[in-house]
């Protein structure tokens, strides 16, 4: 039996609900499989602006830098959405990724058989989705300078600046080749080839690389392209590999394929993980949905992401693939029992809330 030691961030809105539940799964599996798991909880988000006047205290990023994996909430909300604040709750998570060197974001998105009617989406378009969309998340706009605004005599200006290096743009698309070969071994590199210089370096070391990994089936999509085949193909795709601004785009329009961003999970990883545990990566855990202050202390959140990123962290950072399998199981029958959240009602369904919800899938993990 092993020892881990895992920091909490639940953060703002929804986002300490949401973890709460995560844990109470997490409980589940140490009781099930006898690991221990060390807890440690700090505020960051909007959370630490209000008490400390920071989004992210230096004694919380150490913390995560000595512990095994980090599990986030979501942080921001209305309060702090000020333009002209000088720190907003959204720098906390810009620093924890940048600080741990968390540079490759996972985000799988699977279409569960009894969910296919809570989307927008034609069910039949949906048969059997299941990707990885992998978005490289210390590079591009979010962190290239310049980024400045300023005035001039002509008026107000800004500046946002796309850079990337070949060691950014090689390591992403490594861990795309080597988790596609784990799966269904098919990648898909998404750029902007036609219009951007970065984009046509990424394509050039995208099929450098392929060569390396002769056995993997390589396709190139210009962004836009592939933001409409998401809709109109989605079972095409296996693992997608793209830079920082078109993956955050591109999963949250994904996250429609799925039912809710409520399903949605992520891992942010600081390496080149395993799927079958020999290979670990220090990572952050997270559902992709933000903090959702008009629904905050109702109980209507939907934990199965945070769920979900939980089964993630207990796969690439913890190695331990069996007790991913027993979270992912116990998503599955709690949802094809028809338990439902408000974000995913489907006819036949039983309406929950969001302790509901999570108690229900710590119960499966102990009864799997």
């Amino acid at each position: 039996m092993a020892q881990f030691q895992i920091v909490v961030l639940p953060g703002d809105g929804i986002g300490p609900e949401v973890v709460d539940e995560g844990l109470r799964v997490l409980e589940a599996v140490s009781q099930r499989f006898g690991h221990t798991f060390n807890l440690t909880q700090d505020l960051v988000g909007g959370a630490a602006i209000d008490a400390y006047g920071i989004a992210l205290r230096p004694e919380t990023a150490e913390l995560c830098r000595k512990s095994h994996a980090v599990i986030w909430g979501a942080v921001g909300g209305p309060k702090w959405d000020d333009p002209q604040a000088p720190v907003r709750p959204e720098d906390g998570l810009l620093a924890i990724r940048k600080g741990l060197g968390l540079y490759a974001n996972l985000r799988p998105v699977k279409v569960y058989p009894f969910l296919r009617d809570a989307g927008p989406i034609k069910p039949e378009v949906l048969e059997g989705v299941d990707m990885l969309v992998l978005r490289e998340l210390t590079g591009g706009l979010y962190f290239g300078l310049p980024k400045k605004r300023w005035t001039t005599q002509r008026g107000r200006r800004g500046v946002d600046t796309m850079r990337y290096t070949e060691l950014e743009i090689e390591r992403i698309l490594r861990v795309g080749f080597e988790l596609a070969r784990s799966r269904r071994k098919r990648l898909t590199s998404v750029d902007k080839a036609n219009v951007l210089e970065t984009s046509r370096l990424w394509r050039q070391i995208a099929q450098e690389l392929s060569e390396e990994y002769s056995d993997v089936t390589v396709d190139h999509l210009l962004v836009d392209n592939c933001a409409m085949q998401l809709i109109l193909n989605p079972s095409r795709f296996d693992v997608i590999v793209t830079e920082n601004t078109f993956g955050d785009i591109l999963t949250d329009e994904a996250s429609v394929l799925a039912g809710s961003m409520g399903m949605l999970p992520s891992a942010s990883l600081a390496g080149v993980p395993s799927h079958d545990g020999r290979r670990r990566a220090r990572g952050m855990y997270e559902p992709i949905h933000g903090t959702a202050p008009d629904i905050a202390g109702q109980g209507k959140a939907n934990p199965i992401a945070m769920v979900l990123s939980v089964a993630l962290m207990l796969r690439y950072s913890l190695g331990l693939p069996g007790e991913a399998d027993a979270v992912d199981k116990a998503v599955d029958k709690v949802l094809q029992d028809g338990l439902r959240t408000p974000d995913l009602i489907t006819p036949g369904g039983h309406a929950a809330t969001t302790n509901q919800m999570g108690q229900a899938l710590a119960d499966a993990v102990a009864a799997t």
